[in-house]
């Protein structure tokens, strides 16, 4: 930190030399132009103590700047306060300039001598240093500006960051209760007839509750993860429908670790359980399958039933098919997480059923490195 402040110091004090070194050559240049004898030490000295006596006023005028902005609605009490702080200004910038002169010379001018040098000149200095109070303030209130619009900015994104975590969250939200009134109607179902299975359903209805609130600040979890949530669900849903469900896996090893949207399988699942499944006396099957394509994560959801109709079959992230509350909220989070980086299909198979297949940027958490031929630990 202490080094930081020194390095500032040291661009702050080296742009104020600078600028004294442009303003003495075009001084040299324009006396030998006319024919004036004049020193290169003498005009480097004085344009050092003249414009290093402007850098140690500097801090002053951004504090009045700040204190002071002209463009408040008390603008004609704010230019009177400018204006006699530039005629203090310019006083003190004579005298700073006087020590400054002298003290860059060495001590080889008297001071007193450079003071009287400085007085004489003082009816063309004077307002030549008051304008350039006015060109300072206008610097200032320029910083102040920019300053003011980073931190709008800044500002802005945070809340907007905040937003779309608020909005992802209700997203999310709205599964819970959705899922949860299904669930206990199946189990309020079941205590009549198998109480065992009702027993089993309630278990799983907590590990499944207890995996979504230990990751409820999680927008996005491993594929891993989100199979173990399924898992949870599919436990339940099996108990329930018994013999007449089964459910394939085909998850490819190296999307495990691949980042998913928290609980965006399970609404997919159900819907394909609720449309391909529930209403059929024979057994059917749900499949579930994963791999990586290109810089995409593809995920797959398939059904042995019905398929969908005709006016129902949708693509692209931009469609808007008429589906229920899982797939209209998979879609919201989807754009919210991904923008237009991601494809929502909904299609029908070659042999019959129902297929939905969803393309995500493929990404792992830091510390994982993958391969096109293999898989690497970072």
């Amino acid at each position: 930190m202490r080094q930081r402040r020194w390095l500032k110091l040291a661009l702050y004090l080296a742009a104020w030399g600078l600028t004294a070194f442009v303003f003495a050559v075009q001084h040299y240049l324009g006396e030998g132009a006319s024919g004036v004898a004049v020193g290169w030490r003498r005009v480097i000295t004085s344009e050092l103590g003249q414009w290093y006596a402007w850098a140690a006023l500097f801090p002053i005028v951004l504090w009045l700047a700040r204190r002071f902005p002209v463009e408040s609605p008390r603008l004609t009490s704010r230019l009177a306060v400018h204006f006699m702080a530039a005629i203090f200004a310019a006083g003190l910038h004579q005298c700073l300039q006087a020590v400054l002169v002298w003290l860059i010379r060495g001590f080889s001018d008297p001071l007193m001598l450079i003071v009287s040098r400085l007085m004489k000149m003082a009816v063309w200095i004077l307002p030549e240093q008051f304008m350039i109070y006015w060109l300072l303030l206008i610097v200032c209130h320029a910083i102040h500006y920019q300053s003011r619009l980073r931190t709008e900015e800044v500002r802005a994104s945070q809340l907007e960051a905040k937003l779309a975590q608020a909005q992802l969250n209700a997203l999310k939200m709205q599964l819970h209760p959705h899922f949860l009134f299904n669930t206990l109607n199946s189990i309020s179902a079941l205590l009549h007839g198998d109480v065992e299975a009702a027993d089993r359903m309630v278990a799983r209805l907590g590990d499944f509750l207890r995996l979504t609130l230990e990751n409820s600040e999680s927008q996005e979890v491993t594929l891993d993860q989100e199979l173990e949530f399924l898992r949870c669900y599919l436990d339940i849903e099996l108990t329930r429908f018994q013999d007449r469900l089964r459910v394939e896996f085909d998850i490819a090893p190296e999307t495990r670790d691949a980042l998913t949207p928290n609980l965006i399988l399970q609404p997919l699942v159900e819907n394909a359980i609720r449309h391909g499944i529930a209403h059929r006396i024979e057994p059917g099957i749900v499949g579930i399958r994963s791999k990586r394509h290109g810089d995409k994560l593809r995920i797959e959801v398939r059904d042995d039933g019905p398929g969908f109709a005709s006016n129902n079959t949708g693509s692209s992230h931009n469609g808007r098919s008429r589906d229920g509350i899982g797939l209209a909220n998979t879609r919201a989070r989807l754009e919210r997480l991904y923008g237009s980086g991601y494809v929502l299909q909904l299609s029908n198979g070659a042999q019959g059923g129902a297929i939905v297949t969803l393309e995500i940027p493929f990404h792992v958490r830091e510390g994982i490195v993958y391969e096109s031929a293999g898989i690497a630990s970072g």
